[in-house]
């Protein structure tokens, strides 16, 4: 029996274990897209306790209290933040399969050295440990990043924030990790939405023009790629629930803005025609600056009604959604390809029934130049467990390169998530591994650990090239 999250956890060959520990387990980590907070950064935010570093807004543990029967007080609520740590240790116990589990005993062991099984029994003691550590030195947010090996680091940001905490970050000589903004601008998408209007209006003081016209409102949206471009984002991203395409021209989309701004809301059918060209257009900015694009499909968001009047959206109340993506997806696509405008782009669906869907659609789009333009995104959400990243990379590797995966991210608001890289690189190297031990490709450990360190980190270097 293997000893429980040993070194050679998730590691069930000796392919795979030479493959982790001599080339994969100390390269570096670009996280292209997480919701880390760059005023948190900045400031090297301390935590009072191992809560709130750990509890705070994670929406995955959130849930699986909930499921554990354990009241909102000790989750969202005003419980102490001892007795909300008890209720995460009852809890943790439950978790068995689910990924939480070792993410849990993961971020234990390589942030605090603390190798003991959590549980009822053990919280106290671990309480304390952790604690200790956090309330010393080297444990601020900043410290806990560069403890990562992480260099670069993508936030997620609407069009219209100063970036003021990342142009401060950029003036720091004593961190040495790339804070970069990625452009999330959702809210200018969602023309139906009750903000509309009020975002127009911060859209209208952030790009010092004025908005009178859909014309003026895409100048605005420019005027910002071009800002967060001098600040170095090099990524978008766009929560496209549910994916649309709508033949129609500026004139008609001028129309449909015009009437929005008189307070109307429009028929779907407009909403659905400003979306287009709306994304299409940002599509082709991104193309001349060399971004890369990211569109989130099939998220089902804010289901539970009471509960998102009462906590708001983030909560932990989402879900996968299954709305058909193919058509609408690809004509998005051709109709920035039609014009050389295509920028490399990065597909990621909620639901894993569009894996082999997305892994068809990307080689349709493949440029023929740079390697792996159009990407499979990782294994996102409820999808980063165990078997949602393999059967995304077995999707990925049995209908396209495999070797090109530009491989993980966090997606999370937490800055011990990175550990999650260290999970999702043994599943790479057990996977290659067991195609080595099938005799299904050759023990060339060479070309497999390259193989390994370009999806582990290089890849994802070449891809992005953000600034230096």
């Amino acid at each position: 029996m293997e000893k429980f999250m040993g070194e050679n956890f998730l590691l069930k060959d000796e392919t795979a274990i030479t493959l982790f520990h001599d080339y994969a387990k100390e390269m570096p980590i670009i996280d292209y897209h997480c919701h880390l907070s760059p005023k948190e950064i900045y400031e090297n935010k301390r935590f009072k306790n191992i809560t709130e570093a750990w509890l705070y807004g994670d929406h995955y543990k959130w849930r699986a209290l909930r499921a554990n029967g354990i009241s909102e007080e000790y989750i969202t609520g005003n419980a102490d933040d001892y007795d909300k740590f008890i209720a995460w240790a009852k809890t943790v116990p439950m978790t068995i399969g689910n990924p939480l589990y070792n993410w849990t005993h993961l971020e234990l062991q390589r942030f605090f050295g603390i190798h003991d099984i959590l549980n009822e029994k053990s919280a106290p003691e671990i309480w304390e440990k952790a604690n200790a550590l956090l309330n010393g030195e080297g444990f601020g947010a900043r410290d806990l990043i560069e403890k990562s090996n992480v260099q670069v680091v993508c936030t997620t940001d609407d069009p219209v924030d100063s970036l003021e905490y990342h142009l401060l970050l950029r003036e720091k000589d004593d961190f040495n990790v790339k804070v970069v903004p990625g452009f999330r601008p959702d809210k200018g998408l969602e023309i139906n939405r009750d903000g509309f209007l009020d975002w127009v209006k911060q859209l209208e003081t952030s790009s010092e023009l004025t908005i009178n016209s859909y014309a003026d409102f895409l100048k605005a949206l420019e005027a910002r790629v071009k800002f967060f471009h001098s600040a170095g984002g090099r990524v978008s991203d766009h929560a496209l629930d549910t994916i649309v395409f709508e033949e129609t021209a500026q004139d008609e989309v001028e129309r449909i803005f015009s009437e929005r701004l008189t307070g109307n809301k429009i028929p779907l059918i407009d909403e659905n025609k400003f979306k287009t060209y709306t994304l299409i257009y940002l599509g082709k900015k991104y193309a001349e600056l060399d971004w890369a694009m990211q569109f989130h499909i099939n998220a089902n968001r804010n289901n539970n009604s009471r509960m998102f009047k009462e906590l708001g959206p983030d909560t932990g109340y989402d879900s996968m959604n299954d709305d058909q993506i193919a058509k609408p997806l690809c004509r998005i696509l051709d109709a920035l390809e039609k014009e050389n405008k295509l920028p490399k782009t990065i597909l990621y669906s909620l639901n894993p029934n569009d894996n082999p869907v997305i892994a068809s659609i990307i080689n349709s789009f493949q440029d023929g130049k740079t390697p792996g333009k159009i990407q499979f995104g990782t294994a996102w959400w409820f999808n980063d467990t165990k078997e949602g990243m393999l059967e995304q990379m077995k999707a990925l590797s049995s209908i396209g390169l495999f070797s090109r995966f530009i491989g993980m991210l966090t997606d999370s608001r937490s800055f011990l998530s990175y550990t999650r890289h260290e999970y999702f690189r043994r599943l790479v190297c057990n996977l290659i591994g067991e195609w080595v031990e099938n005799g299904e490709f050759p023990q060339d450990i060479e070309l497999l650990g390259s193989i390994v360190q370009g999806i582990a980190y290089n890849n994802a270097k070449e891809y992005f090239q953000f600034p230096q």
